[in-house]
């Protein structure tokens, strides 16, 4: 077994299965596309999805592939345990070789069982490899048995494999799917024993199926029978089909003669840069273990950073940015514990570029960029960390609190005091006195998961406070919250189509040079979702035709609509609103019937010109927009989604600041500098990818899927785009374009707004008659229309402000008179002052003030206001004067009066605020003052 570095066995593995007449194809992003079941690409066979449901049909029958791929959210989650494990981590690629409905079982094993181990290839010695199949199980693949897999079972046997090496599993280990649905099939798999040093217990000889750490899985064939729907029933797929997966870094540590995949060239340099970026003189009472584990979260958490920030992931606090962002503040935090706390995960980067760009050019392009967010994500995690240190402290503070009431109210309760304290109170105070303080676990877990405190600080935190930290509760609410994240990906399931689109041939699209097809055959009718052999009039139907003009939803730019005509080219047949692909190639016309329609009908298709030429001027728009962008802006910029109407373009774009007025202005120049140059669109049909994005130099679209042909859009030296939408012949029938502005839609992501032709007509009226406006208001020739429009809304802003602050001063005095002798109503409660009063027309900053003046007035004690709000909430504050906060103090006083409003609240011992949801409750909120301030002052 001869020694291969990462890179040989990626390309050894693709140069196999070309010689076996696969085609090779680019792994797809880490992003699905058009795919809402999987939050991120986590198998080899994602892209093909719709080829193995028979939805897309490609000019190959025979596939190999080193696919990207991240597991960290969703079903699939291994994040909490990179680092401490030999194999797991959240980026891996997978090899793969597919099949649609070419070669079965019989092929699939010969051709793996002579890539492991041929001398020719990877040459792994046979007594080392064990392979599995599937044993069959009533119910495995849902509402039916699926039988023992014999087939594959003597299929090894013919390979030499001894029967004593092949094992039988149910449907948890041999039976593969992808998701909850989708496809699906038993599968077979080939095990490598890596020798009883690798052992899960040192130096104890285990066999097969005992030892998890010593016989690791190396290739998964999977045998693509079934689609399972969301009732778990399984349907029989068009054609049996192969789907395989080998994990590179797995089969890296066994050619390599290594234990653990960190121990490979795949990571071995990016955990020495993981050394040297995190150096920091600071000596941390860490084991060798714990450094290392440490390291080795860096390095393969710096690899998932790079790979999904390059396919347009970017840190946010919900779905994919979320388990980004989650990633990166994991690795920080391990740079954080090996002692540095000035960013470095920017530097790794760089170091998985150099390591990996061979294989995936576009990070040599897209380096600069990812770090760039990555450094803004170091810094902001900084300032998180920051505050959420502080608030730990402030629950830490709470449960002191919280004990220390307990034992007022069990002190009290003991000395025969009635407070008012009901039965079920003062046991619950009871039970807390009687343990020792415990911070929640669920209080813990928001820490953890808002602020990104690690579990570890948040343990020693405790431990410092003499606090219990409530392990099971944290526990059980990430549980809670992992179910919520997988839930919030099981919707959306993309189904088999059914057998009415599923079998139909696809549609010949002729609209890039025609608005009008004749005689267009009815292929399809479909009706309520079901397919019918004919309709009547006035009926909301689909229809798919063999060709026809209309372009169908795809790229951002949305349908055509039009007309159906008869066959005698003089009558409408329906009213077409739209256009779509419920199955790729396959395009369904949105219509309401005029007339009837039947299956075999001959009908012309009449696209709205009006429609397609406002919808063209718009996607052309958008092209140069983009690259307008890319010029003032910087590379950095690319496309994260878009919207093509008649009536507007929408783009957004990866950048990180709001775009200033005069960039705008500079964007919208050189955009229409190449309108009025009147520069021909070019576009070029069928090139291969390869030549498209290296020699055309075409810029790919985020989200969007590609084949192994594509359509170029090329604007002079301007914009060159991968893109399959309509488009004007010129840049000058686009007329203007007019930027209407820009803001941010996400975390590192802008949106520009934009109208062309006649839409930019409509807003240049518009600005001029704001512009007339403006220069009535101009009297002096000195002054700028603008300018005097401006001055004349600050001046009605000024006034507003001016009566805004009237008022308030109104109320105050208002208030203040009311309370005016308030310091003479106040009660003596064991020697101190307390004064209660409502005061419903204050707001919270008016509250404040008037408790400090009360307070002042008192000289010593304690006020408490109370105001009912809009919407019945309560707002309460307490203010204690300093001499008295050793006895009594403001948080706890609001604390109990805010339970009896339905609120909670707190602050510090001189002053503390709540909210409450019960304003019927004011009043006698307010009247239990006296009782609470007893409470905490004692007999």
């Amino acid at each position: 077994m001869q020694y291969r570095s990462g890179s040989e066995i990626r390309e050894m593995f693709l140069k196999f299965f070309e010689t076996k007449g696969h085609r090779r194809v680019h792994s797809s992003s880490l992003v699905p596309a058009n795919d809402p079941t999987l939050l991120f690409t986590n198998a080899g066979m994602n892209q093909f999805k719709d080829v193995f449901l028979g939805l897309e049909h490609r000019d190959y029958n025979r596939a190999t592939t080193s696919q990207k791929c991240v597991r960290a959210g969703g079903k699939h989650n291994d994040l909490e345990n990179v680092g401490f494990t030999r194999r797991h981590h959240t980026f891996f690629e997978m090899l793969g070789n597919f099949s649609f409905g070419d070669y079965f079982k019989k092929d699939a094993i010969a051709y793996a069982w002579e890539l492991v181990t041929s001398p020719e290839w990877f040459g792994i010695p046979k007594d080392r490899l064990y392979v599995t199949i599937f044993k069959g199980e009533n119910g495995a693949g849902g509402s039916f048995a699926v039988p023992r897999d014999e087939e594959a079972y003597n299929l090894w046997l013919a390979q030499g494999v001894p029967a004593d090496r092949i094992h039988e599993y149910g449907s948890k280990d041999n039976f593969w799917q992808m998701g909850d649905t989708g496809p699906c099939g038993p599968c077979s798999e080939i095990f490598y024993d890596m020798g009883i040093e690798a052992a899960e217990v040192p130096g104890v000889d285990k066999a097969f199926g005992q030892d998890e750490a010593r016989y690791v899985e190396i290739w998964n064939l999977v045998f693509m029978q079934f689609d399972r729907n969301t009732h778990g029933e399984l349907n029989l797929l068009p054609k049996p089909s192969i789907d395989t997966g080998m994990g590179l870094e797995r089969t890296a540590a066994v050619l390599q003669g290594k234990i653990s995949n960190f121990e490979t060239d795949l990571f071995t340099p990016l955990i020495e840069k993981a050394r040297l970026a995190t150096l920091s003189g600071t000596t941390l009472p860490l084991t060798e273990d714990e450094l290392e584990a440490s390291y080795r979260i860096i390095a393969d958490h710096s690899r998932a950073a790079t790979f999904l920030i390059s396919d347009g992931v970017l840190p946010s606090n919900e779905g994919r940015g979320y388990v980004l962002r989650k990633i990166m503040r994991r690795a920080i935090r391990h740079g954080r514990r090996l002692g540095t706390d000035k960013p470095f995960l920017s530097q790794m980067v760089y170091a998985v570029r150099d390591e990996m760009w061979t294989a995936y050019p576009e990070l040599a392009l897209n380096a600069d960029r990812i770090a760039q967010v990555v450094l803004a994500e170091e810094v902001r995690f900084a300032r998180t960390l920051s505050l959420g240190l502080a608030r730990l402290e402030d629950a830490l503070e709470e449960v002191r609190e919280q004990q220390d009431h307990a034992f007022d109210i069990v002190g009290s309760d003991q000395l025969g005091f009635d407070d008012g304290y009901s039965e079920a109170e003062i046991n619950e105070a009871k039970e807390i006195a009687s343990r020792p303080a415990i911070l929640p676990g669920a209080a813990a877990f928001r820490l953890y998961e808002t602020y990104g405190l690690p579990f570890d600080f948040i343990l020693d935190a405790c431990h410092d406070a003499k606090i219990h930290l409530d392990i099971e509760g944290f526990e059980r609410a990430r549980a809670e919250e992992q179910a919520r994240a997988r839930a919030s990906w099981k919707g959306g399931a993309k189904q088999s189509a059914s057998p009415v689109f599923r079998e139909l041939p696809k549609t010949v699209f002729e609209g890039y040079r025609q608005l009008t097809s004749t005689g267009c055959e009815v292929l399809a009718i479909i009706k309520d979702g079901q397919g019918v052999k004919a309709a009547a009039p006035g009926d909301a139907v689909e229809v798919v035709l063999n060709h026809t003009s209309f372009y169908a939803d795809s790229g951002g730019q949305i349908g055509d609509t039009g007309w159906l005509y008869s066959d005698d080219h003089n009558s409408v047949v329906a009213d077409v609103s739209g256009c779509t692909k419920p199955v790729q190639g396959v395009f369904a016309h949105k219509a309401i019937l005029r007339q009837p329609l039947k299956i075999g009908d001959k009908v012309d298709t009449v696209v709205d010109g009006n429609f397609r030429n406002a919808t063209r001027r718009n996607h052309t728009g958008t092209h140069l927009l983009h690259a307008a962008l890319r010029e003032v802006l910087g590379t950095h910029v690319k496309q994260a989604g878009s919207l093509v109407e008649p009536n507007r373009l929408r783009f957004d774009f990866s950048h990180f600041t709001s775009i200033a007025d005069e960039e705008l202005q500079d964007i919208e120049d050189l955009i229409n500098k190449e309108v009025l140059g009147n520069t021909r669109v070019e576009t070029i049909e069928d090139v291969p990818i390869d030549v498209a994005i290296n020699e055309y130099h075409a810029m790919a679209l985020f989200g969007e899927k590609y084949g192994e042909k594509v359509r170029v859009v090329k604007i002079g030296d301007f914009s060159t785009e991968l893109c399959g939408g309509t488009h004007t012949g010129a840049t000058g029938e686009i007329g203007v374009v007019k930027l209407l502005g820009e803001g941010s839609v996400s975390s590192g992501v802008r949106r520009v707004e934009a109208v062309t032709g006649l839409g930019a007509l409509h807003e240049f009226r518009r600005d001029f008659a704001v512009a007339q406006l403006a220069s009535q208001l101009s009297s002096s020739a000195e002054i700028s229309p603008a300018d005097a429009l401006k001055q004349k809304l600050n001046a009605q802003e000024e006034e507003l402000r001016k009566l805004r602050r009237e008022l308030e001063q109104i109320r105050m005095k208002s208030a203040a008179s009311a309370v005016s002798n308030a310091a003479d109503q106040a009660i003596e409660v064991k020697g101190i002052k307390v004064l209660a009063q409502r005061v419903d027309s204050l707001d919270r900053g008016q509250m404040r003030t008037l408790v400090d003046n009360l307070r002042q007035k008192l000289g010593s004690g304690v006020v408490v206001l109370g105001s009912a709000q809009e919407e019945g909430k309560v707002a309460l504050i307490v203010g204690v004067t300093k001499d008295l906060t050793g006895k009594v103090q403001a948080g706890k006083i609001v604390g109990q009066i805010a339970k009896l409003v339905g609120g909670s609240g707190g602050g510090r011992p001189d002053m503390a605020e709540a909210g409450g949801k019960d304003a019927g409750q004011l009043d006698a909120a307010l009247g239990s003052v006296p009782k609470v301030v007893l409470q905490f002052v004692g007999e």
